[in-house]
């Protein structure tokens, strides 16, 4: 109890993320590395190394109670020798050449070896970005109190491209933000840099991260003006010793909106030199500026097909100024029509299968996990292992626009990994998403994963005190697929809130238990796109007007026979879109899984599923299960107090009942919904509903956060 009420006169808020460097009070661990780390020899001969010597005397000071002092050389054993054999003679002077190799241009080697006959720990890399990166890995290995002896560490990342979408707005509205407003201070940019800049990029670097976009995708041509490229171009500059380059959203339309131009038309050659003369400009007050992100010709926004002409055509016009500055266009792949009849399921796969090959070598295509939107559960992109000519990027969504906002803990390692790991088979077994995604399947030359940013100005960063740990897992998966959802979790909560590792243990179960639940009280068993109209939060099965493909019942069709989108040969025959053997196993209502059974199949009300129990029932099951485990959540981090400040173990504790809340209005809302349809009773055995149908259809919610007009993402 003593331990909980020192605790609770150190309150903390967040805002450090995982770079907490919070000291070390195990006094042999503290020791140990006190008698290794007596002295650091670094030559910050760059911005990038002079951003790793102030990060190494931050945290070295706050870890070990004291400063490490920076010398000019080794003079003795038990020093830090830090740099790339071009800044460090020590450095050039090993025999190192073979490890380097292995790592290429953002990788490094962390190794304790003798450096003029001294015993010594060096972090060195190819470059200084690399010897940054190392940096941050060696004071996560500090953090997490792991042995120094026999360390060594090689490590590079496995795809090229890692970054974050931001959807923020000029105004500072975020859409599908639920953590304040956005960080970009535009109106006192350039001249007003709001500390917080450094921060972010410090943590965005600290995983990895080397690209931010930092508009929306739903975007605004004013981004593309002087006026705001002066403001951009300030960020560009914070964050360039972090190695992150800045991409701009590029609205289609920008040609006519601030260009003067009567068209758009990506044949045009007025249209091709606007945007030459553009990308021209926007290197000038951006050296290294990273290229565009483009949504066309999806929900409302405009693009190439506005002329009759391809996708391909319209990347490639914005792509070929490009090449000559080393950017690159992102073309997102989610593209679906609305006058279009057929299952929007496909409807990408349709249109950009056939293009493959037709797209310039600067140019990916940026497809999400699964082929509707970013839903809980999802069956991975048919578009995955179906365009070898084009790489392919990976979006996942970090913000929870459909998994509670910011209310709700869910840890999306999981949600990534299962993507990452599924097998397409389209080069046979072990043709897996991520070997799509890191360019190795195809031998394509670029990669890149993206995450939809989660980021805002509340204190925290992210809303939830977990929401963190999303926004950390895309930076670890994306240079390191291979890692596991567990092993990532630990990293973040060694570093975020206690080494005890009671709680780690503890806690990495809650987390990991996260995602499944959500699922269960959302979508059990491949539902799917059931929630509220345009804000998305709180569960809306009963929507029904407007366009169709905007609607809850176009996707689970129930009626009295059954429930779910029959997708086979039968139905839409989205399974055609698959590779064999998945494509079989999907398509057969007795081998297709569970988790996705009615997402691919109509299935009868009184189907045997594989508990023995009957769909409804299972259902029903499933739905209380998502409800049981955030109870489990619940007593789990009560059982925690002891090892977090009573700020965040309240914050935590008091989301939870939240989430708990919701968990039940999911579960009876929809239940009593898919009731009308089946007419059979919920079992006696389960929680009854605690209000009536027409009490749910009729609930409504004002200025929930994260829209501002009816735009889905």
């Amino acid at each position: 109890m003593n331990q909980f009420l020192a605790k609770k006169r150190h309150p903390e808020d967040g805002y450090e993320l995982w770079l907490r460097y919070a000291p070390i009070t195990d006094s042999s661990t503290r020791a140990a590395y006190q008698q290794v780390l007596q002295q650091m020899v670094i030559h910050a001969t760059s911005p990038t190394l002079q951003a790793a010597q102030e990060e190494l005397a931050l945290a070295l000071e706050n870890m070990l109670g004291e400063p490490v002092p920076f010398v000019e050389s080794v003079t003795q054993a038990n020093t830090l020798v830090i740099g790339t054999p071009h800044s460090s003679s020590e450095i050039a002077a090993l025999d190192l050449q073979p490890l380097l190799a292995q790592v290429g241009e953002e990788g490094f080697v962390i190794t304790r070896m003798a450096v003029q006959s001294q015993d010594c720990i060096v972090i060195t890399a190819n470059t200084d970005l690399g010897v940054l990166y190392g940096v941050f890995h060696f004071l996560q290995h500090l953090q997490m109190q792991r042995s120094l002896d026999d360390l060594h560490i090689i490590s590079a990342p496995k795809i090229k491209l890692r970054m974050l979408n931001h959807w923020d707005n000029l105004d500072r509205t975020v859409e599908r933000g639920y953590a304040g407003f956005s960080l970009w201070d535009w109106h006192n940019l350039p001249d007003y840099l709001d500390p917080r800049y450094k921060d972010y990029a410090r943590a965005n670097a600290s995983i990895g991260i080397n690209g931010v976009t930092v508009t929306n995708v739903n975007a605004n041509a004013l981004v593309l003006t002087p006026q705001y490229l002066r403001k951009v171009a300030a960020l560009a500059d914070v964050f360039r010793p972090y190695g992150i380059r800045v991409f701009l959203t590029a609205r289609f339309s920008a040609p006519m909106e601030i260009g003067g131009l009567e068209t758009a038309d990506p044949l045009a050659t007025e249209v091709a030199e606007w945007w030459a003369a553009k990308v021209s400009e926007i290197y000038d007050y951006i050296p290294d500026f990273g290229g565009f992100l483009v949504k066309a010709n999806s929900e409302g926004q405009p693009g190439p097909h506005d002329y009759g002409r391809s996708h391909a055509e319209g990347a490639n016009l914005l792509a070929r100024p490009l090449v000559a500055h080393g950017g690159v266009v992102i073309w997102r792949a989610f593209v679906y029509d609305e006058d279009v009849p057929e299952d929007r399921a496909k409807q990408a796969y349709n249109d950009l299968v056939p293009q493959d090959g037709t797209f310039l070598e600067n140019v990916l295509l940026q497809v999400k996990n699964g082929p509707i939107d970013f839903q809980p559960r999802e069956p991975y992109h048919p578009l995955f292992g179906a365009m070898p000519k084009t790489p392919l990027m990976l979006e996942v969504q970090v913000t929870q626009e459909y998994l509670g906002l910011a209310t709700n803990l869910v840890y999306l390692a999981p949600l990534f990994k299962e993507t990452l790991d599924a097998d397409t088979y389209c080069d046979g077994p072990g043709s897996t998403v991520a070997r799509v995604v890191d360019g190795t399947l195809d031998d394509n030359a670029l990669s890149g994963m993206a995450g939809v940013s989660n980021i805002g100005t509340d204190r925290n960063w992210c809303g939830h005190p977990f929401a963190a740990a999303n926004w950390y897992a895309l930076g670890r998966l994306a240079w390191d697929h291979q890692l596991s959802s567990e092993s990532i979790a630990e990293e973040w909560l060694r570093m975020t809130f206690s080494n005890d590792d009671h709680f780690v243990e503890a806690a990495t179960a809650l987390m990991i238990e996260s995602r499944e639940a959500v699922v269960d009280y959302m979508t059990p068993l491949g539902l799917h796109h059931i929630m509220a109209r345009d804000h998305h939060y709180g569960p809306g099965p009963w929507v029904d007007e407007g366009r169709p493909d905007w609607t809850s019942v176009y996707y689970h069709r129930a009626d009295q026979e059954g429930i779910g989108f029959d997708r086979t040969a039968s139905g839409s025959n989205a399974v055609s879109q698959y590779h064999s053997p998945y494509r079989e196993q999907l398509a057969d209502l007795d081998t297709c899984p569970e988790e996705l059974l009615l997402w691919f199949h109509h299935v009868p009300w009184q189907h045997t599923m594989k508990s023995g129990r009957t769909l409804w029932d299972e259902l029903c099951d499933r739905y209380n299960q998502g409800v049981e485990s955030v109870r489990r959540m619940q007593q789990t981090w009560a059982s925690l107090a002891a090892y977090v400040d009573e700020a965040r173990f309240v914050h935590v504790q008091s989301l939870l009942r939240i989430q708990e809340q919701e968990a039940c209005w999911w579960r009876d809302a929809c239940l009593l919904y898919f009731q009308t349809f089946s007419q059979l009773p919920i079992p006696p055995q389960y929680e009854q509903p605690a209000q009536t149908l027409d009490y749910y259809i009729n609930l409504r919610h004002y200025y929930v956060p994260g829209i501002r007009e009816r735009r889905f993402g």
